[in-house]
């Protein structure tokens, strides 16, 4: 199965230290992620100030950084607004029931997509793609979205890109472990670099040893079929069996 790489909750004041890292173990690789830029995060579990130190001093400007990430072939993402959680919803897909977005006005929804686009846009960002904190969305998320020219989602379960609601998704890895093993496809390795240990380090670098790993942008050239109402049912249960799983372990 082909693999590519999403990195999730990249901020100005993120654990440099282990970005940095984990980049050279993807530049060895030659493999270019998608990157979830959070526009104005707000979410003081994603501030690991005390771990900038000189790596972070390196980095210079953060979104001129995140530009010449993008020159160097990287694809951003919009991972939410805030990063606030304020709603104990799972939308769509329900790998979480705590959510930015779902069970918002359709209104609301739109503001905060809309500010948050401005923000990306004001530091020469522009970008279809979004990814929702949490993996949480639902229809007014959707609608919103199209409505400021999104076309892209990364989320969902599937071996393919599928088409859903007017949107692309690009969907993510339902069980690595077992994804890994398939011959034909294609998935996501789902990133948090902040809360990364040694041994995560490790295992990663062996999966891209032995693994068909692919560029993010060469996953977008991928044709995407039309979802059919019954298997978005099934990813909605496949979502909610999940979350029931990882509750118990």
């Amino acid at each position: 199965m082909k693999t590519t790489v999403r990195m999730d909750d990249i901020t100005p004041d993120m654990d440099w230290e282990k970005f940095l890292e984990f980049k050279a173990l993807l530049d060895k690789h030659r493999i270019r992620p998608l990157i979830g830029v959070v526009p104005d995060n707000r979410d003081e579990n994603l501030n690991r100030g005390a771990n900038k130190g000189k790596e972070r001093e390196k980095i210079g400007d953060f979104w001129e950084y995140i530009r010449a990430l993008q020159n160097e072939g990287w694809v951003i993402a919009m991972h939410g607004f805030r990063h606030v959680y304020t709603q104990k919803r799972g939308g769509m897909f329900p790998l979480n029931h705590f959510s930015e977005f779902a069970g918002l006005a359709y209104g609301q929804q739109l503001a905060m997509l809309e500010e948050g686009k401005a923000i990306l846009e004001s530091h020469g960002i522009k970008t279809d793609i979004f990814m929702a904190p949490a993996h949480s969305y639902d229809r007014n998320t959707l609608k919103a979205l199209q409505k400021l020219g999104f076309t892209k989602m990364t989320d969902g379960f599937g071996s393919r890109p599928y088409v859903w609601k007017g949107m692309r998704f690009y969907p993510i890895s339902f069980r690595l472990e077992s994804s890994l093993k398939k011959k034909n496809g294609m998935t996501t390795i789902v990133i948090h670099t902040n809360t990364m240990g040694r041994k995560d380090m490790e295992k990663y670098g062996a999966i891209f040893e032995k693994n068909q790993m692919i560029s993010y942008g060469d996953y977008l050239k991928e044709g995407a079929a039309k979802r059919s109402l019954p298997c978005q049912w099934a990813e909605y249960c496949m979502a909610t069996a999940k979350h029931i799983l990882v509750k118990m372990m």
